[in-house]
């Protein structure tokens, strides 16, 4: 157990937050290049966020953002919640912590050569086990939470494909049952569950939006097909009904709140999935407040849901606008407002109550132009909740 760093273990890290940000991306890359020898390690990230280099730079913006929160950690609970979520759905162990922190360690050491002082290797050994102790004790608490939920479990419960369905001529929705006929966890609208995936390419992990209300009989994912990605093309080509998957239990934080407060659903592309789930929960529950469903799709042909959204938004008494990047125009579903071209802040901003939260899902690049937007715009930072599929670079932003 790591104790509370003291003044001098505190001033040394702050101290090496320069070398962090010219060094950050290396020593992370570095880091990952000595924890991915390992296959069980390997199997709990994306190849793809590795080969783009997403995933050394999210963990080098989190660890700079550490070094300069290092004497008010409090400022990073909901970046250390957020972690602990996507742990627990990777069912990440405390004996794995070790592992992680000496490839840090070492990372630093090679990347920062004679600069990484004997001083400034023990003072990160120390800021790495007080980090390390605060993961691990709140992963428990989620853990136990979920074993302790009903319909709930830890670590991996196997799972049938009972249904497919195709949405689009991308999009695949497949419906999971339990194997062992008992009920699951409910859900909270707009958390995603961790696939463990055995292929004859190696094992994979994997975390899908949950795109269906929450329910005792089953969950539902909605799985697009994305260039080279090995999983989605194993999911729409390699697992018919009837495959059993394994799946941790429901995760993250990106979750509906409940309240009166005008509602805006706001996506692009596959981000349309955790929407689904919070207007569907929303339609169930007869809800009054104002709700606006807001997505944005290339072409009539990437256009997955649109019967649903029109059902489950009838009930809500939901506005919807679908945008098609293309210009095209959508004749046929006349019960939507329906625009041309590229969806902004400003749109939103113009056509959404300034007091509404906005939940928004998509693309990195769409998620950042339009959350920023609408901070320009003035709409506070607490009413914007977003989720990314992969990992997240303001994770740990400061």
């Amino acid at each position: 157990m790591s104790h509370p760093l003291d003044a001098a273990t505190i001033a040394t890290i702050k101290a090496t937050i320069p070398a962090l940000e010219a060094h950050g991306v290396d020593i992370t890359a570095c880091m990952y290049r000595k924890l991915l020898s390992d296959p069980q390690i390997a199997a709990m990230f994306n190849e793809t966020d590795q080969q783009n280099g997403r995933q050394p730079r999210a963990l080098a913006m989190a660890v700079l953002a550490y070094a300069k929160n290092i004497d008010n950690l409090g400022a990073l609970g909901g970046a250390v919640e957020r972690i602990a979520q996507k742990h627990t759905g990777l069912n990440v162990r405390p004996e794995q912590y070790p592992i992680v922190g000496k490839a840090l360690l070492a990372a630093i050491s090679e990347t920062l050569g004679d600069a990484a002082t004997p001083v400034i290797m023990d003072a990160w050994a120390k800021a790495y086990g007080l980090l390390a102790d605060i993961l691990i004790g709140r992963e428990k608490t989620i853990y136990q939470e979920h074993a302790d939920a009903p319909g709930g479990w830890e670590g991996w419960r196997g799972f049938r494909i009972e249904k497919r369905i195709r949405e689009s001529d991308l999009v695949t929705s497949i419906i999971l049952v339990p194997t062992d006929g008992k009920p699951v966890m409910r859900h909270l609208p707009g958390q995603y569950l961790t696939l463990a995936i055995q292929t004859p390419q190696g094992s994979f992990r994997r975390n899908y939006s949950i795109s269906c209300a929450p329910n005792d009989t089953h969950y539902r994912i909605s799985v697009k097909r994305e260039a080279q990605g090995k999983i989605s093309d194993w999911l729409h080509d390699h697992a018919p009904e009837g495959t059993v998957i394994l799946l941790g239990a429901p995760a993250g934080d990106f979750t509906l709140k409940s309240g009166e407060t005008p509602l805006a659903l706001v996506s692009a592309g596959v981000g349309i999935t955790p929407m689904l789930s919070m207007l569907e929960t929303e339609a169930e529950k007869g809800a009054t407040r104002p709700i606006s469903f807001v997505h944005a799709t290339h072409s009539s042909e990437t256009l997955a849901f649109a019967e649903e959204v029109h059902q489950q938004a009838q009930t809500a008494r939901a506005h919807v606008t679908l945008f098609l990047t293309t210009g095209e125009n959508l004749p046929s579903l006349q019960p939507f407002r329906h625009e041309s071209g590229h969806m902004t802040a400003e749109w939103l901003a113009q056509n959404i109550p300034p007091n509404a939260d906005f939940y928004i899902c998509g693309p990195e690049s769409f998620q950042s132009d339009i959350i920023n937007g609408l901070l320009e715009r003035s709409i506070p930072a607490a009413r914007i909740h977003h989720e990314y599929f992969g990992p997240d670079e303001q994770m740990l932003a400061a």
